[in-house]
């Protein structure tokens, strides 16, 4: 006896990109304005250091202290408005609460032991574990001191109440530079597990 024909099901529903173009579209502005925010804010802290090393001329932008400054505020519109419309998106979308929280200290603890075994699973790169969901956040909130920071340097005394909140002027630089300098790190470790795990890179390029 035959067996029936097989029903033809008809193309394969495409499936829903890992991320969107909007986020996509979001993420390399932020990193284009952070890199330029970094490499121009170095050169601005070269003028005027206070601690007992400066960064390497070739590492910075903008040649001197004038250039310097008008390309930190270029990034730092491009980040706030970027950043802005990335948190809308994100809050609109219901991504914001989906894919950060919720966040335990024993789950960031008992991933963090397991990505140093060697054991952490990314397998789908649709979730985000503890560990990223917590650095994620993070950022999220060290890219909002560096921007107040950098409104009491901007406008010190249109945003005094600001400046007092952080000590003064002196101490909102070092805030400022504390900031920056954990953004970096972010940035690198960021970089070290899109080297361990480069679909993260082609999925945030093409979507899937």
């Amino acid at each position: 006896m035959m067996a029936p024909p097989a029903l033809d099901q008809g193309p394969a529903a495409p499936q829903p990109a890992i991320h969107p173009r909007w986020l996509r579209v979001t993420h390399w502005l932020n990193a284009l304005a952070v890199v330029i925010m970094a490499m121009s804010g170095w050169r601005i802290y070269n003028a005027a250091p206070f601690f007992d090393f400066t960064f390497p001329n070739g590492i910075t932008l903008g040649g001197w202290l004038g250039g310097a400054l008008q390309w930190h505020f270029a990034g730092m519109w491009l980040l706030v408005a970027n950043g802005l419309i990335y948190l809308a998106l994100n809050a609109a979308s219901g991504r914001l609460w989906r894919k950060f929280l919720p966040v335990s200290p024993g789950g960031v603890v008992r991933d963090l032991l397991a990505a140093l075994r060697g054991r952490l699973s990314h397998a789908d790169p649709r979730r985000y574990n503890q560990v990223q969901r917590l650095a994620y956040l993070f950022v999220m909130v060290d890219i909002a001191v560096l921007v107040l920071s950098g409104l009491v340097l901007w406008k010190s005394v249109q945003f005094g109440l600001l400046r007092d909140l952080m000590g003064g002027y002196e101490a909102a630089r070092r805030v400022h530079f504390f900031a920056m300098a954990l953004l970096a790190g972010f940035v690198a470790v960021h970089l070290a597990m899109v080297a361990l795990v480069p679909r993260s890179l082609l999925t945030m390029i093409r979507g899937k």
